[in-house]
């Protein structure tokens, strides 16, 4: 059997090798090399090392990056429910990643982010009484016979949420081909207002991708990010590792670097 690295495995790779914990993970060999050759300072490289696995599997870690980075902040309840009556208005959700195939369901359903994404785009969109959209295909490294986001979303916003989407965009591969692709559609349908919906990680690079495309099609993009946390510091399991700390560190260190790469 032949391995093939294409141009998408590569970067899978890179990026793979660039996320937590493989980069303190190989500070913790060097420190650790250094250390069985009598080498300084490799003790300390290697004490480093396991702080930062620690550190970059805690809430408290990852309330510190994303408060480093910056974003727009929620959106309040009364925000929200102000917007009732105004007319040309959407809700859109971001795709962030499906399951194919879940057997426990017999078909496809939204990963984490999504799920957490379209709940949010679903409250918003009942207590805002503006329609709601999604956008997401099948992403570059799927192949066509995949169904898209969109179609596993609709899916599920309509069986679970009872809330069908007014418009499915399932072409788009990407964060910059979701606005390219959305927009116009709702352009066309006569939206002036968007609710943009993504995690808070990534509402910074997905902002940097809508205005500039928005702004000629006369439609005001509204920030409402999902997943912020008003305290994730004060407790003791805050600092402790866990799963939910692991995946929102990785995903924040993820989307810093595609903002760096301008992604």
């Amino acid at each position: 059997m032949s391995l093939s690295l294409d141009y998408s495995g590569f970067k899978t790779l890179l990026l793979a090798a660039t996320l937590p914990p493989v980069p303190w993970l190989l500070l913790a060999a060097w420190g650790g090399w250094r250390l069985r050759r009598g080498r300084r300072l490799g003790g300390l490289l290697l004490g480093l090392a396991l702080a930062g696995v620690w550190l970059s599997s805690t809430e408290a870690f990852a309330e510190l990056l994303s408060r480093a980075i910056g974003g727009p902040a929620a959106l309040s309840r009364a925000q929200v429910e102000a917007l009732r009556g105004q007319p040309d208005g959407a809700v859109l959700v971001l795709g962030g990643g499906v399951h194919r195939h879940l057997p426990e369901y017999g078909g496809g359903a939204p990963k984490r982010y999504t799920a957490e994404r379209l709940a949010y785009g679903v409250w918003l969109a009942r207590r805002s009484g503006w329609p709601l959209a999604f956008t997401g295909g099948i992403g570059w490294t799927a192949n066509d016979q995949q169904h898209s986001e969109a179609e596993i979303v609709a899916r599920i916003a309509a069986e679970d949420y009872g809330l069908p989407l007014r418009w499915i965009e399932s072409r788009s591969r990407d964060t910059r081909e979701n606005a390219s692709n959305s927009l116009p559609l709702l352009a066309a349908a006569g939206v002036k207002q968007v609710l943009l919906v993504t995690d808070d990680g990534h509402m910074r690079r997905a902002m940097r991708a809508f205005e500039p495309l928005a702004r000629p099609l006369g439609i005001v993009v509204v920030p409402a990010p999902v997943g912020l946390r008003d305290d994730a510091l004060s407790r003791f399991d805050d600092w402790c590792p866990s799963v939910e700390g692991f995946a929102r560190v990785r995903n924040i260190v993820y989307e810093t670097l595609a903002w760096w790469a301008g992604r």
